[in-house]
């Protein structure tokens, strides 16, 4: 019964193939067992977290190796038909390159996420933008993939060399034609490599004022102080100069103060007191940094400039308004008169002779 033929082959060759596939499935369950109860075990007390990724990353593949590696044996076993031979050793060649392809794209991913993404998100990083991290994520990936896609039909017996030759004339063409486009992708790629600005932050480009919202690889949109919305090409924002507002270590804030002309020194040297003791009375201002001097004869009035920097941490505009109150108040109490556009005209009578 066993010499009996089925498609070019006794029951004995069919059944000595399925056992061996079969076996294989068999053989995949005790790797994930060994897996989980003694590599996993083993890896889990070393300090280094590369060995449990390797191992984690593996599992799968492998067994898939198994798998594939168990159906050509049986498949190479039996009489087959010509046509039907050389098929299947060309998926054969294919699926283990797309295997090899795919524990290289998990181990990557896995690596991205154990080492790159804790420093993406930690605040204090001044290294990975965690914006950025998608967008090398799919670089990797999507190189891996294409080298395996590659390697892939060259198995195949598709010349490779001709592929990329026209691919390469096509993609000269579409670069001409979305050249605008690919500037801004690279303006793109150079805002999250150099970082000038982060999402939240507070910029001025192009005459633009507002806060970040988005940066794509196309464009990078701001939200103004007038609450519209505003979208920037990336390429114009990398030819352009950029003020990072948020990253100012402190707001400097520069005021000029006009007096009557008919403020005596004293008088000046108090209103220079007064202005010099301000940090005592607003917490806002960084007592370190306060200039204050007798600047200008203008023409309506005698100018004392006063310049302050308002720390990070404080509210800007309630400061400013501290201090303005402060300065009215105390000028008020010390009699001191602010200066506004006057002019005195002198008449002179003329005798006639």
């Amino acid at each position: 019964m066993l010499e009996q033929t089925f498609y070019g082959n006794s029951l004995r060759e069919w059944i000595i193939s399925l056992t061996i596939i079969l076996g294989a499935f068999m053989l995949n369950k005790v790797v994930v067992l060994l897996n989980k109860h003694v590599i996993h075990k083993l890896t889990s007390k070393t300090k280094n977290r590369l060995d449990d990724i390797l191992f984690r990353m593996l599992e799968a593949p492998v067994l898939l190796g198994i798998a594939l590696a168990a159906i050509w044996i049986a498949s190479t076993r039996l009489e087959l038909n010509p046509t039907l031979d050389k098929f299947i050793e060309k998926a054969y060649q294919v699926l283990i390159v797309i295997n090899i392809t795919w524990f290289a794209v998990r181990l990557v991913n896995a690596l991205i996420e154990e080492y790159l993404q804790p420093i993406a998100i930690d605040p204090l990083n001044k290294r990975i933008d965690n914006n950025f991290l998608p967008i090398i994520r799919r670089t990797l990936l999507g190189i891996i993939w294409t080298i395996g896609g590659v390697m892939a039909l060259n198995n195949t017996g598709v010349n490779v060399g001709t592929l990329i030759a026209s691919l390469g004339i096509g993609g000269l063409a579409f670069a001409l034609a979305a050249q605008d486009t690919i500037k801004n992708i690279f303006g793109g790629i150079t805002i999250f490599t150099d970082r000038p600005f982060r999402i939240g932050d507070r910029i001025v480009v192009n005459g633009f004022d507002g806060f970040v919202e988005d940066i794509g690889m196309r464009s990078t949109r701001l939200r103004t102080l007038e609450r519209k919305v505003i979208t920037i090409p990336n390429y114009k924002i990398v030819d352009s100069f950029i003020e990072n507002v948020s990253e100012e270590p402190m707001r400097r804030i520069l005021s000029k103060i006009g007096l009557t002309y008919d403020t005596t020194p004293e008088k000046m040297q108090q209103a220079i007191a007064i202005l010099k003791g301000m940090p005592n009375k607003v917490n806002g201002i960084d007592p370190k940094d306060i200039y204050v001097f007798f600047s200008d004869f203008a023409d309506f009035s005698m100018v004392i400039t006063f310049i302050y920097f308002i720390k990070k941490e404080a509210d800007i505009p309630e400061t400013i308004s501290e201090v303005n109150m402060g300065v009215l108040t105390d000028f008020n109490a010390a009699g001191l008169n602010f200066a506004f556009p006057t002019q005195t005209i002198h008449f002179e009578n003329k005798q006639s002779n």
